[in-house]
């Protein structure tokens, strides 16, 4: 069954399509947002291989000609020189501004395909098909668009929403098992930030869902679109409530950015982690109880997602430095310190003047020297 979950932005309105069998349906689902009879689609060498060949069939048979651009897979490829990369490739095969992009990958491919139409002769269309559980759920949806710097992560990017956005469930059964649980602490913070009932079930169903039982996945998909779409309606460029979806992720990209923003941490084990310590922070400030903190922590654990720094084995964080990367956290503002802390399972806030002295002392306590 396809579900269709409207995102409602006025002019820069569409869809997210989720189900099965939607890589075949492509062609059809495109080929009234192309406005000549070509599509560049850019992906990974991994996703190109696996899939490429499906959604290249799909799209030649709604008479759509297909140039695909690929790119090595990995963080790295999400930035200054990997755009570089695809804009010169994008240029090279002489696209207009009419013709539509595809972003056909996860979040990378997405984050850096999506920043590249946001700047290609001003300003292209593009879709998202996003072959990752954490695409799928978080990166695809929203218009955020970004590449990294080794100053920080997405710190360089624009708001470009894409036309439309094809989520198909089927392309999970060739994502790796590490991945579905990375992509799966993305399903979780939603539960942990704003439905405490979704939380509750993701307790119960998280095996099934991480197994990739249709129907548990599905409606764990379903859910946190729709919880994303609802928010980004009612505050597209992050000015109040949309920053409640980076719950854990200032812990995440501070730790991405010591660990080189590589295999050793992906970006969703980094939320996974990074969300445990929120909620341990919060705890500790007085702010959750303590077994709110604790049930969340172990549904975190449970998946077989990184919990406490002691679980990323044979690495060592500086306070100092994870502070350092901290202030340069988007959401920060006059050098104060902001987090996404919680009052309970199910109901984050955002603080905006944590105090630096607190947090070092915090992260000390973590493990942190």
């Amino acid at each position: 069954m396809i579900r269709s979950i409207p995102v409602d932005l006025g002019a820069r309105a569409y869809e997210v399509l989720l189900g099965p069998g939607l890589l075949e349906d492509a062609g059809a689902q495109l080929r009234p947002l192309a406005r000549r009879d070509r599509v560049a689609v850019v992906s990974d060498q991994t996703v190109w291989g696996l899939h490429g060949p499906r959604l290249t069939a799909a799209l030649e048979q709604a008479g759509l000609a297909v140039h695909p651009v690929v790119l090595p897979p990995g963080e790295q490829t999400k930035s200054f020189s990997g755009l570089e990369t695809l804009c010169d490739a994008l240029l090279g095969l002489e696209l207009d501004r009419g013709d539509l992009i595809v972003a056909f990958g996860g979040g990378v491919i997405g984050d850096l395909a999506g920043f590249a139409a946001a700047i290609y002769k001003r300003g292209a269309d593009f879709v998202q098909i996003p072959t990752t559980l954490l695409a799928q759920v978080d990166s695809s949806v929203g218009g955020k668009t970004a590449i990294d710097t080794p100053r920080g992560k997405n710190l360089i990017g624009a708001f470009h929403q894409p036309r439309l956005v094809l989520a198909d469930l089927d392309v999970l059964s060739t994502l790796p098992d590490r991945e579905m649980r990375a992509g799966y602490a993305e399903v979780l913070k939603y539960g942990l930030l704003g439905d405490r009932s979704f939380f509750t079930w993701l307790e119960a169903n998280a095996g099934a869902v991480l197994a990739r039982d249709p129907a548990a996945l599905a409606r764990a998909v379903a859910r946190s679109v729709e919880m994303k779409a609802e928010i980004v309606i009612a505050d597209e460029r992050e000015a109040g409530r949309r920053a409640l979806l980076n719950l854990g992720h200032t812990f995440a990209h501070a730790l991405e950015a010591e660990t080189g923003y590589g295999e050793a941490l992906l970006h969703g084990e980094a939320v996974g982690l990074g969300s445990a310590m929120a909620f341990r922070f919060s705890a500790a400030e007085g702010l959750c109880s303590p077994d709110d903190a604790d049930r969340a922590v172990a549904a975190i654990a449970a998946s077989g997602l990184p919990s406490r720094l002691s679980d990323l084995a044979d690495r060592s964080f500086a306070a100092q430095a994870l502070l350092r990367h901290m202030a340069q956290d988007k959401k920060a503002e006059g050098g104060r310190l902001t987090f996404i802390l919680v009052r309970a399972l199910g109901e984050a806030f955002v603080a905006r003047d944590v105090d630096e002295s607190r947090m070092r002392d915090f992260l000390k306590s973590e493990g942190a020297v």
